[in-house]
């Protein structure tokens, strides 16, 4: 073969070489291309959202819509009328451009970021989900850098404790246990129903609203908790709920259950009956803790007392004067309702978790679809003798006696030696 021809070879070699080496390179360069352009640049302030994107993005076919801070304004009348305020923010109503009027949340901007997005995902990732008649519905969110948000629909009765002190010393006993059934079905919906368990954590009678009707509606998702139905016990770093309300377990820091909101409904159960705080520091020492009043009161049997002192006139339902024997019936029944309501607050405030009840068991007993067993005192120890103490006194006082009879002994036996 040629010099020519080696060298006409060998040039096309190169040339098909150098042809596939810049085919490959420009596959690669269209491929990375493609790749770079499937990605949206990503903005400072989604970097600095991040997590809730996520979160967001998760939830988004439970449907709850996403609202623009200038929206919020324009609902609310740039937040002109303010409902009340709380340790997490202020609520203010508002008006959607439907006509309908909301109740918009709005996060105080003194708390952490992390604060606020941990309430917010709390909200949104429980109440979100769900939707029952004693729940209160979530319409939608704001999240951006004007305005941390949840709208929620509007209770013309607002929250149970202001009603409680309020219009709601003239409501009768019939709507105050209707009242007391339709938070307990609530709490039963979240516990019992839902895909996944949710604890609410901070059951009072200021996370329970009421609409124009008075049907009670549970608020306020901020340190509720989705929980697997395997999970027997929950962990919690930090003590959750308010004091009074918060079940004894809840301050030790140890695992938990679904059974503390069962012992915040019993304590809220017996705020319905008295209408009055459960702590009333003005009061006489034997009226100051009205739970152990009433323990008192049914003990000896004389809840009718209790009837007396709450019994009200009015519209709500109310037992308006009545002569005879129509009067008695209503006292009669009314008795009986008060009877119901503190044996099943009695259950439900019991210092084990293990003996409470659940909130299925709860709701039937209050509608009367179940016996109520007469409770064990719940109270006893708070109310009993400190007895170890007095074992500790008496054992004290029994050494030192022994201690001072054998110095005794000892000193007449040295005197009789003299």
């Amino acid at each position: 073969m040629s010099n020519a021809a080696i060298a006409i070879g060998t040039i096309i070699f190169v040339i098909f070489v150098a042809a596939i080496i810049a085919c490959a390179y420009r596959r690669a360069e269209a491929c990375a291309g493609g790749v770079a352009r499937s990605y949206a640049v990503v903005s400072d302030q989604q970097i600095r959202h991040a997590t809730i994107e996520k979160f967001l993005s998760e939830i988004r076919h439970e449907k709850p819509f996403r609202f623009t801070s200038q929206q919020l304004a324009g609902f609310t009348g740039n937040y002109t009328t303010r409902l009340g305020a709380g340790g997490f923010g202020t609520v203010y109503k508002g008006v959607l451009p439907n006509g309908l009027a909301v109740a918009v949340k709005v996060f105080d901007r003194s708390l952490t970021q992390r604060s606020q997005e941990e309430q917010f995902m709390a909200e949104v990732g429980t109440i979100g989900r769900t939707y029952h008649v004693n729940l209160v519905r979530l319409f939608g969110f704001c999240f951006d850098d004007v305005a941390r948000a949840l709208v929620y629909e509007y209770m013309g009765n607002g929250a149970l404790d202001a009603y409680l002190l309020g219009r709601g010393r003239g409501a009768g006993l019939p709507a105050l246990r209707d009242i007391a059934a339709g938070v307990a079905r609530g709490i039963r919906y979240l516990h019992e129903e839902c895909q996944q368990k949710i604890v609410h954590y901070d059951i009072k009678p200021g996370n329970v609203l009421l609409d124009a009707a008075l049907t009670p509606k549970v608020a306020d998702f901020g340190l509720a908790r989705l929980v697997n139905r395997a999970d027997t016990h929950v962990s919690v770093s930090c003590v959750r709920g308010t004091p009074g309300f918060a079940a004894p377990e809840m301050w030790m820091l140890s695992g938990v259950t679904e059974k503390c909101d069962v012992y915040s409904f019993g304590m809220l159960l017996l705020e319905i009956v008295g209408r009055r705080r459960n702590f009333h520091e003005e009061a006489s020492e034997s009226q100051q803790w009205f739970p152990t009043l009433a323990w008192t009161k049914y003990e000896s049997g004389e809840l009718v007392d209790l009837v007396a002192c709450s019994s009200g006139t009015g519209a709500d339902g109310g037992a308006a004067a009545a002569p005879g024997e129509e009067k008695e019936h209503e006292l009669q029944r009314d008795k009986e309702i008060v009877e119901r309501m503190c044996k099943v607050a009695f259950w439900c405030v019991q210092q084990q978790p293990e003996a409470r009840p659940p909130m299925g068991a709860v709701v039937k007993m209050l509608e009367g679809e179940m016996s109520i067993a007469a409770p064990v005192n719940p109270f006893q120890h708070l109310m009993a003798t400190p007895v170890m103490a007095n074992l500790w006194t008496t054992t004290m006082a029994s050494s030192a006696n022994a201690v001072s009879a054998t110095a005794i002994s000892e000193t007449s036996i040295e005197i009789v030696s003299l």
